[in-house]
């Protein structure tokens, strides 16, 4: 007899009830497709592709075929459709359909314990797709947003605080983005106080009001952007001297953040001289031994950089590789690196096998590229490229001519090679390397002869000057 019922409730609608029940039922039913199996709800590749019909934006502005309403703190009441509210969120669908308790009747009420404007974001998304996110309520958004299970718009303001992290605010988003299933935006938080740390302290009131614990994990980074561990270390006295008397009984644990190994004798006794240093015995006992291994150290002995951290290196943020060249009056097949952060050129053990001078490089996806050149006898047509990574160098397809002096440039993950000169004459063909078929191709050539000249992309054409 019930089911009976429920038949003659579907068939006493309206057509246009119908459709919208319909259209409604297939948009959930995408929606729960795309949401099932979210490992991250912040993800902003993951947000629906649905279209949404313009019909209901229609429909909610005349106020037509309403069928329940939404109470806010604020007094304000919206008229809605439920089936529209329920295809974006689980938690209306569960409210408005009665699933959790099926005895009673279907809640054709809700009240909500938001304001009015945010409900009305909710409803702009619901019916549209898009709603305004600004600097004043994304939080607001979001905390609701993921309170009410609309996780689209939890990911639209993921993604609008992902690019609106700064060094003045990241670590007051990155704390926002901890109480909730924001693995992005905590990914993309900790990666922008990594790479700007230096800035931070300088911009950001929210560094004074750290957890030790949060101010350790910072400091103790790998690949913490700064320029020596000096920085490090006024770090810790600037978090320490907001409160010494609170703080200053984490002064030994964040003192051991501190790479001191990388710096000179004299640094290091001059911080041993901090007042809260020398009235700390641990702190104080801690500096006079990392002295003592310092000066006793001759040059010949050998520091296990990797496993010893007092002597480990940060990873730098940025390097730039020197590869080959003319030294000495002959080519070589030196391999230098220039750290940007610490700002010194290193030598590697990693060149390659053969010296060559006047050849063109160029960086892809991850990988260095050597292209043409010579070595004193032969002109090459040949292409080496470097794994900085994995360490290693392996040879790769040859070009259809002999370059030096030649000039490269990358575009759409693609390799050109232009001009240059072949030991006979200077040249105007043009060559394209595409790393997926490991393939050059011969393409159209210049206008003029050249060598020697520089080339760059941008805006999707690839310019050469000079030469």
């Amino acid at each position: 007899m019930e089911f009976t019922m429920k038949l003659r409730k579907v068939s006493s609608r309206t057509k246009s009830e119908e459709t919208l029940v319909a259209t409604n039922k297939t948009a959930r039913k995408r929606k729960k497709t795309s949401l099932t199996y979210r490992k991250c709800v912040c993800t902003p590749s993951q947000a629906s592709t649905f279209e949404f019909p313009s019909v209901w934006k229609e429909l909610r502005v005349k106020a037509q075929l309403c069928d329940g309403i939404v109470k806010c703190d604020d007094g304000s009441e919206f008229k809605i459709h439920r089936a529209i509210l329920a295809a974006v969120s689980p938690y209306f669908k569960a409210l408005f359909t009665n699933s959790i308790n099926r005895s009673e009747e279907e809640a054709t009420e809700a009240r909500m314990n938001i304001t009015g404007d945010i409900f009305q974001s909710f409803l702009d998304f619901a019916y549209t797709g898009t709603c305004t996110i600004t600097k004043d309520n994304v939080k607001d958004l979001l905390q609701y947003a993921d309170q009410y299970q609309i996780l689209d718009v939890v990911q639209m303001c993921c993604a609008f605080l992902i690019d609106d992290l700064s060094p003045s605010n990241c670590l007051e988003t990155l704390k926002f983005a901890s109480q909730y299933f924001c693995k992005e935006l905590i990914h993309k938080g900790r990666l922008f106080i990594r790479h700007n740390f230096s800035k931070l302290l300088k911009e950001s009131y929210e560094f004074y009001k750290i957890s030790p614990t949060h101010l350790e994990d910072i400091l103790k980074d790998d690949e913490l952007n700064v320029r020596n561990e000096e920085a490090v270390f006024e770090a810790i006295k600037m978090w320490i001297s907001h409160s010494p008397i609170r703080r200053k009984i984490h002064l030994f644990s964040l003192l051991k953040c501190v790479r001191l190994g990388t710096l000179s004798y004299e640094t290091v006794l001059e911080m041993s001289k901090w007042t809260l240093i020398e009235e700390d015995a641990n702190c104080r006992e801690y500096m006079q031994d990392v002295l003592a291994v310092m000066g006793g150290l001759g040059q010949e002995d050998d520091i296990d950089y990797i496993n010893n951290y007092l002597f480990r290196p940060r990873i730098p943020h940025g390097v730039l590789f020197a590869v080959g060249g003319w030294s000495a009056g002959s080519p070589t097949n030196f391999l230098e690196t220039y750290d940007c952060r610490a700002d010194r050129w290193l030598f590697s053990v990693d060149t390659d096998s053969s010296p060559r001078a006047y050849h063109g490089l160029c960086h892809l996806n991850g990988l260095i590229y050597m292209i043409g050149g010579f070595d004193g006898n032969e002109y090459f047509n040949n292409m080496r490229c470097f794994d900085p990574v994995q360490h290693k160098w392996s040879e790769r397809s040859c070009m259809y001519y002999p370059r030096c002096y030649v000039s490269v440039a990358t575009h759409n993950d693609q390799i050109y090679a232009m001009g240059g000169y072949n030991g006979r004459t200077r040249m105007s063909s043009v060559e394209r390397y595409t790393p997926q078929t490991n393939q050059w191709e011969l393409i159209a050539p210049m206008q003029k002869q050249r060598s020697d000249a520089s080339a760059a992309t941008v805006h999707d054409k690839i310019y050469i000057v000079g030469g």
